[in-house]
């Protein structure tokens, strides 16, 4: 696994190294010694989440879990292309008020490691989008928050005209400084 420090203070895109032969190949996909190495040390897998989305141009998210549910996420795109967006909340980050978008392909071998307190979000670029991440704090509906996907704090330049949010990020507010 290789490591690479995104602009979010706490973020990776993470590159699997497969070991490939005539039958295919092996990826190993959580290594907890590979995440310690990388200064991740506090991260525990207890849900592992998948999502299908039948459109392009879908905007899921912005969202986060407050304190004391903050979550982390190991982030990956299974089936077709995804513009995967992370925005610094934390307000005592270094890096607080920006955001990252990283494109993400289901034929890709990369993940994206989403530090506790970043936003999160995504727009599917193509139909028949699937998604899968580990995180490392249960669901929990009442620490849940978020903002608008075209919130004028962030600013996140999309790569195409949404083609549907659901009714609840629609009526997401704008973020707060």
């Amino acid at each position: 696994m290789i490591f690479t420090p995104l602009e979010i203070e706490g973020m990776f895109e993470v590159t699997l190294e497969p070991h490939e032969d005539e039958r295919g190949y092996f990826r190993r996909m959580y290594a907890e010694e590979e995440f310690q190495k990388a200064g991740i040390t506090d991260f525990k897998i207890v849900q592992i989440n998948q999502a299908y989305t039948k459109a392009a141009g879908v905007i899921r998210g912005l969202h986060w879990q407050t304190k004391p549910k903050e979550e982390a996420k190991f982030f990956q795109c299974l089936d077709g292309e995804i513009f995967d967006v992370i925005a610094d909340v934390r307000k005592e980050s270094k890096t607080f008020g920006k955001w990252v978008g990283v494109h993400l392909k289901g034929v890709e071998k990369k993940l994206l490691f989403i530090p506790k307190g970043a936003a999160h979000g995504y727009e599917t670029l193509t139909k028949d989008c699937r998604v899968q991440y580990m995180v490392s704090e249960f669901y929990s509906p009442d620490y849940e928050v978020g903002f608008r996907w075209n919130d004028p704090f962030f600013k996140i330049d999309w790569p195409m005209p949404p083609s549907f949010i659901s009714e609840k990020d629609s009526n997401l507010p704008d973020y707060k400084k």
